[in-house]
């Protein structure tokens, strides 16, 4: 059988210039060339060389629900919170409990928020 991994992660966007600033400023993203066109598609790099490949669709209607949704981990997971209040964006619990900050069963934390496309986030804590 074959082993895969994950290349990236692709979202139609209505404003492309909107969501890389969103994304470089929440998480740091590094824009990287689009070396599969010319096309206005704007690629990110994860930390771990994975991408982000933003589309823009500025007249496609986007559906969003909150079961639809990447996770990101991360190792500072406190510090990552308070970044995002430092950066006044909202977030909540998988219950809709907004600034509430959710413990699994198996010990991980995580919280939900929304990019400006209405895209569904998680973050949670990398153990």
């Amino acid at each position: 059988m074959n082993s895969f991994s994950l290349n990236h992660i692709a979202l139609s966007v209505k404003d492309v210039n909107e969501s890389i600033l969103f994304y470089q400023k929440v998480f740091k993203f590094k824009e990287i060339q689009n070396t599969a066109s010319n096309s206005k598609t704007r690629w990110l790099s994860f930390s771990d060389n994975r991408q982000l490949h933003l589309i823009p669709r500025p007249n496609f209607e986007i559906k969003v629900n909150k079961a639809v949704h990447f996770a990101l981990s991360t190792k500072d997971f406190d510090e990552f919170i308070t970044h995002l209040i430092n950066l006044k964006i909202n977030f909540s619990d998988w219950k809709d409990e907004p600034n509430k900050v959710f413990i699994r069963q198996d010990g991980i934390k995580q919280v939900y928020f929304q990019d400006p496309n209405g895209y569904w986030i998680e973050v949670n804590n990398d153990v």
